[in-house]
């Protein structure tokens, strides 16, 4: 069987964790999206994660009340570890072999992040999932995501969002919206597709680094994808 790329990296978002709760870790949808991930990984595709921290803490959410920005991205990493925690958890259940590396170091609970230890990992057959962001405040985990993807030398960021790929406008609030099944990153950058931060876009174009953007509500969407099928939006040169 041949699939689309051999080595990729999935961004998942806090906010996919949380499923219908309004906070929190929702444990079904953290099994289901392990489930997607063993499903990509059975057909022969290499696998690590990107995890956001949103249904638990958001950073700029300090700022935005007079808070110190830094102080609250550091809190917004340490959710991150929490949510990476859970999704190594239900994909332990599945008998997958995963390991956490995060980008601040906390041996108590996991591996500290290096590029030699997490390349090691994946070569081993394990999902690496990435906690922590960058390690640094300012830059969210989309940043990171694009980061790892190319430190890894993925062949493709998936991101995983709550629609079925861009839009010209939310969906939710423009019905009439325009979906793109193509774009390229400069044309996202250009027209302020807010898919991705502008950090993270320019970091994928510079290393050639196609970008799929897709539901991740739809079960067994990403190896459909990776198959040759489904529904989504690449953004590649």
């Amino acid at each position: 069987m041949t699939v689309r790329f051999k080595r990729v990296l999935l961004k998942v978002s806090g906010e996919a964790l949380m499923g219908g709760q309004g906070f929190g870790i929702d444990v079904a949808v953290a099994d289901r999206i392990a489930g997607d991930i063993h499903e990509a990984q059975a057909l022969g595709v290499e696998i690590s994660v990107v995890v956001g921290g949103g249904n638990i803490f958001r950073g700029v959410a300090v700022a935005s009340k007079g808070g110190d920005r830094v102080t609250g991205d550091h809190m917004g990493m340490l959710a991150t570890v929490i949510n990476a925690l859970a999704l190594r958890t239900s994909l332990t259940k599945l008998g997958i072999d995963a390991v956490v590396l995060s980008a601040i170091p906390m041996p108590e609970i996991c591996e500290s992040f290096s590029q030699r230890v997490a390349l090691a990992h994946a070569s081993a057959g394990r999902v690496v999932i990435f906690a922590g962001g960058t390690g640094n405040p300012f830059f969210t985990t989309d940043s990171a995501a694009a980061l790892r993807a190319a430190e890894m030398g993925a062949a493709a960021l998936f991101k995983g969002t709550q629609v079925d790929g861009i839009y010209s406008a939310d969906p939710k609030l423009v019905p009439d919206a325009t979906r793109f099944d193509k774009l390229t990153h400069d044309e996202v950058l250009n027209r302020g597709l807010a898919v991705m931060d502008v950090t993270a876009v320019a970091l994928a174009r510079e290393n050639h680094i196609p970008i799929v953007v897709f539901s991740i509500h739809e079960k067994g969407e990403f190896s459909r994808i990776l198959d040759g099928g489904g529904v989504s939006t690449i953004v590649s040169d």
